[in-house]
């Protein structure tokens, strides 16, 4: 069966996916037909009901539940490991809520932890996530939410982190942070998708059993080439929830929803949203 596939160039997608669409595990079958593109497309194309299988981030997910069920395998989840706010100087909450934010997209994780976090900061503005950057450098918005790897190089470029994200999901919470998702059309028949997540629980496993073999095909898509970020990124995003989400992993992504819901940042899901 011949399936489309979508995720991003970001280290910890291609990391999890290279043994699955470059012939280094067998698909027994199944033809994947895969695509790269920055997650904020992804999600809008998922929003279009597109790909058969694909990256799609939290927040944008609650906007694509009707088509999409979320896999056990693939998600990026974990403590810690949340988007960061960052601008030029120090910031106080009355700042923050009366400055302009540069957010990697509206239907972005980082933008939705901020939205529960500042739900009366309202002047943000949308740029691709390796801008974002750049503009708090050039005065262009007073702070702005970093996510992928721009988390681990911008005190390098002389900016502040006003608030990590994740840490604020975990005091909050005690749960780890839900980013993104790997989801499954539900178009596709079930014993399918039961074969594509079992598939690339494999792919991840190869992955963190021959990391050296995965190299080329990370690097070759990533943003940021030096060698210490890049494992920094992997090794940040991939975990044990990517493995399997389990009974916690659940939780967790099941409390970020209720919470957005309750504050009405969201709509209402689907009684089912995991496959199962």
């Amino acid at each position: 069966m011949k399936l489309t596939l979508g995720f991003s160039p970001c280290p910890n997608d291609t990391f999890i996916f290279d043994a699955l669409v470059n012939g280094k595990i067998d698909t027994e079958g199944l033809d994947l037909d895969f695509f790269l593109a920055d997650v904020e497309e992804l999600n809008r194309r998922a929003f279009r009901s597109e790909a058969d299988i694909t990256k799609i981030s939290c927040h944008a997910y609650a906007y694509a539940a009707k088509d999409y069920l979320i896999l056990d395998s693939g998600s990026a989840l974990g403590y810690g490991n949340g988007p960061v706010l960052i601008a030029r100087e120090h910031l106080k909450n009355e700042d923050v809520i009366s400055g302009k934010i540069a957010i990697p997209g509206k239907f972005t994780t980082a933008n939705l932890l901020f939205s529960v976090a500042w739900p009366r900061a309202l002047k943000k503005k949308e740029y691709i996530f390796s801008d974002i950057v750049r503009a708090v450098l050039e005065g262009e918005a007073d702070a702005g939410l970093i996510i992928h790897e721009t988390r681990f190089t911008y005190a390098e470029r002389g900016l502040l982190k006003i608030a990590d994200m994740g840490e604020y999901w975990d005091q909050l919470t005690g749960l780890p942070v839900p980013l993104g998702f790997i989801a499954v059309n539900r178009r596709i028949p079930h014993e399918t998708a039961l074969k594509f997540n079992r598939l690339l629980r494999k792919s991840i496993e190869y992955a963190r059993e021959r990391s050296n073999e995965i190299q080329d095909f990370v690097t070759s898509n990533a943003r940021e080439l030096a060698y210490n970020v890049i494992n920094s990124h992997i090794g940040l995003y991939v975990n044990d929830f990517t493995l399997s989400l389990g009974q916690k992993g659940r939780e967790a992504v099941s409390e970020l929803y209720r919470i957005s819901s309750e504050k009405r940042i969201i709509p209402e899901l689907p009684a089912s949203i995991f496959l199962d």
